[in-house]
């Protein structure tokens, strides 16, 4: 009962600083430990290096060709960080860390004056401790960075339409310039779209043109976004054009890539997982109907990107965060007083049971895939889901159900314990261990090669994992090789085995020189 009344009373009356322990906690401890995840962590980080070997500061590369997945933020952000710190996950990591923080005090501060404190206080633990968010917020890639431009762009979009500013006017459209030069058209679209239901629903679409089109903002956003496309055009033509806006911003919606598909429930099925441990609350959130206009507002842009990425054709569970501050927002309002005990609780408990088994389920699983990468990533697996594991898993297992369990707990408390266990449990065990499973080889099989093969030409070919790369720091472009050259692939890819001759091997990689058959 004390240690309850001590975290009500931390909650209350602790200050803003409340949120530091946890954000650190989310997306600052073991920021570096896990090794880089292979495609999308690998390929930004991959770019970033070959972008500072080059000295060009406006096309980026991917082992020599032209990648014209995302525009050039993140690329600028990573490159100051690794130019600041030298390169490693930790310094590759930190603009996604700080930008989640971000986040979550953007939240916080637009939540404060809105709701009762104690649940903009929710809110802001809400965003910092939801599953997909810890993920995010410790990758390498450009998401949390666009997700906090684009909650800042609609926040104070909802600022702008309370009370018309011409300072809260101008951040809307220089977060929207950083997006646009984050992410592309989604960056614009998706606010676009939401501010319109905004006025127009309230009969205000002259207001709502007027807006969109202000001379000024549209000259704040195109000072911000335009000199590096213009550049960026310059030194790459058509090709930018159709790799950057067509491949990867309208193909990635009618068609499905990179074997992303999905269906139109897809989402329905992940968002409980996504906002992890907050999931059951779901149920407890649809008797809400919400009547206020912010209501109305945060329901309108959960609901347009929950549908809009339904209909894509291809699906990841991350796209799907461009919507969920608001969702989170409205769980900690209508929730966040007396969440239902069950439905705070049970959904962790039994992740947790799952996860307590994961060993067995990897094993049964791989059953159906002999290959020996597969059977590789099963033997790096037994290495780290051992003892340690078990125990840490039975621990975490054991606390969620003392805290479902312990009658004298206000339950928007037992709530937050949930989810600071599980904050915990990610970044210390899970995520360690899913990353040393995935990755461990590739990182040994690219310091092999850095003080190994130091002047030999080597290539990848049948895997797409650009990691190894930024860890061997040197080009290693995707094609056959040639006679006298060594190859990183899958064990069970090089056919005929003869003519290759193994000289590193581990879960289920290879790397191998060709040679003239015998």
């Amino acid at each position: 009962m004390r240690v309850a009344s001590g975290l009500r009373y931390w909650l209350l009356h602790s200050g803003d600083g409340f949120l530091l322990p946890l954000v650190i906690l989310a997306f600052f401890w073991q920021l570096g430990t896990p090794a880089l995840f292979d495609l999308d962590e690998g390929a930004f980080s991959a770019a970033t290096w070959e972008m500072l070997q080059r000295g060009d500061f406006i096309t980026t590369f991917l082992n020599g060709e032209p990648r014209f997945d995302k525009p050039i933020l993140i690329y600028w952000l990573q490159a100051l960080s690794v130019s600041a710190f030298g390169i490693s996950e930790w310094s590759l990591r930190l603009p996604s860390a700080l930008a989640a923080s971000i986040w979550v005090m953007a939240t916080y501060y637009f939540a404060k004056p809105r709701m009762p404190r104690q649940n903009a206080m929710l809110a802001a633990v809400m965003v910092a401790t939801s599953a997909m968010i810890i993920v995010i917020g410790r990758a390498a890639t450009a998401d949390a960075v666009l997700n906090v431009l684009m909650t800042l762009t609609l926040f104070d979009i909802w600022r702008y339409w309370e009370q018309p500013k011409r300072m809260v006017l101008f951040r809307v459209f220089l977060w929207l310039g950083l997006g646009f030069l984050c992410k592309g058209p989604v960056a614009v679209a998706i606010p676009f779209v939401v501010s319109a239901f905004l006025y127009i629903s309230n009969k205000q679409w002259k207001t709502w043109l007027q807006t969109v089109f202000h001379p000024y903002g549209l000259v704040v956003f195109l000072a911000v976004a335009a000199p590096w496309y213009v550049l960026e055009y310059m030194a790459q033509g058509q090709a930018f054009i159709d790799g950057f806006f067509f491949k990867h911003n309208v193909n990635r919606f009618s068609d499905t890539m990179e074997g992303h598909g999905g269906h139109v429930w897809y989402y329905l099925v992940a968002l409980p997982f996504i906002i992890m441990p907050f999931g059951g609350l779901l149920v407890q959130l649809v008797k809400q109907a919400g009547r206020e206009s912010i209501d109305q507002f945060l329901w309108f842009w959960f609901a347009f990107v929950f549908v809009f990425f339904s209909l894509s054709n291809t699906q990841l569970p991350h796209y799907l965060l461009y919507g969920i501050t608001p969702l989170l927002l409205l769980l900690a309002k209508y929730c966040g007083e007396n969440p239902q005990r069950w439905l705070a609780v049970v959904p962790a408990v039994l992740v947790a049971l799952l996860l307590l088994f994961l060993p067995e389920l990897l094993a049964k699983s791989l059953e159906q895939n002999p290959s020996l990468y597969f059977q590789g990533l099963l033997e790096q697996a037994k290495k780290v889901t051992g003892l340690y594991y078990r125990a840490a898993t039975f621990i975490y297992l054991l606390a969620l159900l003392a805290l479902l369990l312990w009658p004298k707990v206000q339950n928007h408390l037992r709530l937050i314990a949930v989810a600071a266990l599980q904050t915990v449990f990610l970044t210390s065990v899970l995520i360690p261990v899913v990353a040393f499973t995935q990755q461990a080889a590739v990182k040994e099989a690219a310091r092999f090669a850095r003080h190994h093969l130091v002047d030999s030409v080597i290539v990848m070919d049948g895997v797409n994992m650009p990691s190894f790369t930024t860890y061997r720091q040197a080009l290693t472009p995707r094609r056959t090789p040639e006679i006298g050259e060594y190859v990183f692939s899958k064990a069970d890819h090089l056919q005929p085995p003869e003519h290759y001759v193994i000289v590193f091997k581990q879960g289920g990689l290879v790397l191998a020189k060709k040679v003239n058959p015998p």
